[in-house]
């Protein structure tokens, strides 16, 4: 079992920025692609920004390059989301997820996983 528990969201105009932090705990050594992805209701989620662990290349969503980074501390027990330039658009409830890899491709290390967890969840809101 993993726990992930998110901090970090809130309110911000737009251009403003967050950064999410995410706290890893438990069985985490199989987890090996760490990542967010955010969800508004009444939609499917979204995959924002990935980061697999061994070796620690990275997948953003297109609609996030250049303004979010992904990143972890060294001890591989916190993630974070750093979030600049921020769009109403980014407004949603935010999840850090741990998995394990199955598959990458050339874009996305964590293209395919299993054995994924999500914590409760962390509420960014962004005014225009």
């Amino acid at each position: 079992q993993v726990q992930l528990v998110e901090s970090g969201g809130g309110s911000v105009q737009a251009g403003g920025s967050l950064r999410l932090s995410c706290a890893a705990s438990g069985y985490t050594y199989s987890s090996n692609c760490m990542g967010w992805f955010r969800q508004v209701p009444g939609k499917e989620r979204e995959r924002v920004a990935y980061i697999y662990t061994t070796g620690g290349s990275t997948y953003y969503a297109d609609s996030v390059k250049g303004r979010f980074t992904i990143s972890q501390d060294n001890a591989k027990t916190t993630l974070y989301l750093q979030m600049n330039s921020l769009k109403p658009e980014d407004t949603a409830m935010y999840y850090c997820t741990a998995s394990r890899r199955l598959a990458g491709n050339s874009g996305d290390p964590c293209w395919r996983v299993r054995d994924e967890y999500w914590g409760q969840g962390t509420q960014v809101t962004v005014s225009s």
